[in-house]
């Protein structure tokens, strides 16, 4: 992923997570919000975690359906009150801070593309790449990892998704029960 890629991405969230935060629809609010997550799991995509872009577009999926009906079923597609200038002066404040912190540290970070095993000995891709075949008996390093190295961490990307589909399907079955007596 180019550096030009990253920056541009990061520049399309920011503006999407600004819009969210000084829309007066919420409805807008909403979809700007769901832009920067799908955004972000393509720059996960890029970064090379298709795992986690995949749960990130699932889960952003589910929360979007939920926030569109909660939005709409309660007819709040409005902020009524005025913003003040010293809410929006606090917003880009900290914007400002953490785009320096971000560049500040961003210049400590390794060049994109190069290799973890190049910068450390022990780490964890060279003992999965290297020591796979031996320790876990599986040919396929892909299984190795992901049942073997790092079964934990597939558990629980696993019970993410799961708890979110069970959450939604919660959410959404018990609205559309609902008697017209019962909505008030």
């Amino acid at each position: 992923m180019t550096v030009e890629l990253t920056a541009g991405l990061l520049f399309l969230m920011i503006i999407g997570a600004l819009v969210a935060v000084e829309t007066r629809n919420l409805l807008s609010a909403i979809v700007s919000v769901g832009a920067v997550g799908y955004l972000l799991s393509i720059a996960f995509l890029f970064l090379g975690a298709p795992d986690i872009a995949i749960t990130q577009i699932v889960v952003e999926i589910l929360c979007l359906v939920i926030l569109i009906r909660a939005t709409i079923s309660h007819d709040l597609t409005s902020i009524s009150g005025d913003r003040e200038l010293v809410g929006l002066l606090v917003s880009l404040t900290l914007l400002l801070a953490v785009t320096l912190v971000v560049i500040v540290v961003s210049v400590h970070f390794p060049r994109l593309g190069a290799s973890v095993m190049d910068r450390f000995a022990d780490a964890p891709s060279r003992t999965y790449l290297l020591e796979g075949l031996k320790k876990t008996g599986a040919a396929n390093t892909v299984t190795a990892v992901l049942l073997d190295f790092r079964a934990y961490d597939t558990l629980g990307e696993a019970t993410v998704l799961f708890c979110a589909v069970f959450g939604a399907l919660t959410i959404l079955r018990r609205q559309a029960r609902k008697q017209p007596e019962e909505e008030g």
